[in-house]
């Protein structure tokens, strides 16, 4: 180990256990809940193939046998394999303050191979819709009618709608970065029955002296009477309430993300579509339309978020009549 590390600052966190030093150094990252948790559960199992051995005490032929083990024996895809491999990563350098030399590691990032969106129709869109109802629905037409991830349209909070200017601002969606993108005219007045339903909800938890919502990063702190505040709650609530382990304090969450996927396969067997069908194939559907429709690729990066537009090209590649409009050899 000692040949393979550098130990840039040896004094761990006092009177907390290492997972909890963890948690920690995520959160003063501003990492999302959801990659926290990944993270841990991420670290907990290299722990774990180790027979529990403390992370100080190993080193990079540790994490090498960890990563031939997920590769060889779970045959794990590139996507888990770098999940994997960040955690640990980020566990020696930003909690146990070992740097690791990383020439010493025989494994290489796997690239994930390029795949074509699994897009619908428009007929198909309208299909799927037509088969859902309440929240479901109108979380749909979210996802194919602002280009909005799953859990981007999840963690939705109502100040984020807005109606006047018609757009939707999206907060810390994938990269950590802001944007903003349109608010169909089409299902603002649904939006608005739906907020007026959940408003009613939050009054009642609030007159039962709850009403409490899990604020981003360390927002409880600088305003710590806004977890209550309308404003802040989620778009799509959850319809039960959970009491948060750390702190004791009942809060409503929103809707799990296994509740729209399940009523998407559904309205999409219902209608009898013939494809995969996932809430990421909306966005896919979204982004390929706008292109048939003739706009700008960057405007369309643009509301995607993506970074570099080589992520939005892909779409080009699943237009009617393929990339750059080819036509085929075969037809007249």
């Amino acid at each position: 180990m000692v040949e393979t590390t550098k130990n840039i600052n040896s004094s761990p966190q006092k009177g907390k256990k290492l997972l909890e030093q963890f948690r920690d150094n995520i959160r003063l990252k501003q990492y999302s809940y959801r990659t926290e948790k990944t993270y841990i559960e991420w670290v907990r199992e290299y722990i774990l193939f180790h027979n529990k051995r403390h992370p100080r005490e190993m080193g990079v032929t540790e994490i090498n046998q960890f990563i031939t083990h997920l590769v060889v024996d779970r045959k794990a895809s590139a996507s888990t394999q770098n999940q994997a491999i960040s955690a640990i990563l980020f566990l020696y350098r930003n909690t146990l303050h070992i740097e690791l030399d990383q020439s010493s590691l025989n494994f290489i990032r796997p690239k994930k191979g390029k795949r074509v969106p699994n897009v619908l129709s428009i007929k198909e869109v309208r299909a799927v819709i037509t088969n859902m109802t309440g929240q479901y629905k109108l979380m749909t037409q979210i996802m194919y009618g602002s280009g909005l991830r799953l859990m981007e349209c999840l963690r939705l909070r109502v100040k984020d709608i807005d109606f006047e200017n018609h757009r939707i601002i999206v907060y810390d969606g994938k990269g950590g970065d802001d944007r903003v993108t349109m608010l169909p005219d089409s299902i603002i007045a649904p939006i608005r029955q739906h907020l007026a339903q959940t408003k009613a909800t939050h009054q009642k938890d609030l007159a039962a002296g709850l009403g409490s919502v899990q604020m981003p990063f360390a927002l409880d702190k600088k305003y710590p009477a806004a977890h209550q505040q309308w404003i802040w709650q989620f778009v799509f609530p959850a319809p039960t309430l959970y009491t948060e382990p750390e702190t004791g304090i009942t809060r409503r969450h929103h809707i799990h993300e296994t509740a729209i996927q399940k009523a998407i396969r559904v309205a999409a067997k219902t209608a009898k579509i013939e494809k995969r069908v996932t809430p990421h194939t909306f966005r896919h559907s979204f982004a390929t339309h706008l292109l048939q429709n003739g706009y700008d690729i960057r405007t369309v990066q643009e509301l995607l978020g993506h970074k570099d537009v080589k992520t939005t090209m892909i779409y080009t590649h699943v237009l009617q009549r393929g990339a750059n409009a080819v036509k085929s050899p075969l037809d007249p």
